[in-house]
């Protein structure tokens, strides 16, 4: 039986779940600049890696994780290795940095096609980060394959894929040829749990790395993204007393306040 080939592509951003003041916005260089938040994989391309993972389990099939950046963290990213990914590739270059969602696609596009075999390509429906949901649609008709987006669930059956696709009533049933892409949403799963040993086990895992020059990459085909303007909203507080004579009539008086609000 042959082997599958499934490649998931997995962008590492700063921790969306960090809070809110740990955010700084500099307006000058348009960049919002994370202060001790740790890097993590997308949450969206955990979905995808979680699916990956599950049609392994029940097939004949390799999976291999791909990530682009500058500066990559190679701890974070073995995470999809200790998850049960089997490889794990690494585009990285200082020509990388910022790229938008177009110059994204070209440089996986790149890296896919001297892979040369794949059966399914999984990526995420859209970057924690900036949220722009584009790159793998982007992606897929670079290489000019089918591609199915806002996936729930999806599998490999009769030698096709078989995709649940969102939409606002509920699911589709979607099926496509291989090879093909699908985007994965929050609603096909969480990554399942990975325990501290098996992050250990994977740390002296080799991981291939390549550059733009390895890739053939033409820098005219490479475009930063393009901020029109970046700022943050100043938030203003303020703290009101409610009077009233008993209990009562402040229950009274912060009723009447809350429909001169407008929050009732």
């Amino acid at each position: 039986m042959k082997q599958l080939q499934i490649l998931v592509c997995m962008k590492q951003i700063p921790d969306p779940e960090g809070p809110a003041d740990c955010f700084r916005v500099n307006p000058e260089e348009k960049k919002v600049i994370p202060e001790g938040i740790p890097p993590v994989i997308n949450p969206f391309d955990e979905n995808a890696l979680e699916a990956a993972i599950r049609i392994k389990e029940s097939n004949n099939a390799r999976v291999i994780g791909i990530s682009l950046g500058e500066k990559l963290s190679q701890p974070v990213l073995k995470k999809a290795l200790a998850a049960g990914a089997d490889d794990l590739i690494l585009l990285e270059d200082s020509q990388f940095k910022d790229l938008d969602s177009y110059s994204t696609a070209y440089v996986l596009s790149s890296l896919i096609r001297k892979i040369g075999a794949y059966d399914l390509i999984l990526t995420g429906r859209q970057a924690g980060d900036w949220d722009f949901g584009i790159t793998g649609l982007l992606l897929a008709e670079m290489l000019q394959i089918p591609s199915i987006n806002l996936a729930r669930k999806v599998e490999i059956k009769n030698g096709a894929i078989l995709v649940e696709k969102l939409n606002r009533h509920g699911y589709e049933i979607v099926t496509a040829p291989m090879p093909g892409l699908v985007t994965l949403s929050s609603e096909a799963g969480e990554l399942r749990y990975i325990s501290v040993l098996a992050l250990k086990s994977v740390r002296s895992r080799p991981v291939k790395v390549h550059n733009a020059g390895e890739l053939e990459i033409d820098p005219q085909n490479l475009e930063t993204r393009g901020i029109y303007k970046l700022y943050s909203d100043r938030v203003q507080r303020e703290c009101k007393f409610i009077e009233g004579e008993s209990p009562q009539e402040k229950g009274e008086n912060l009723a009447i306040r809350l429909k001169e609000e407008r929050v009732i």
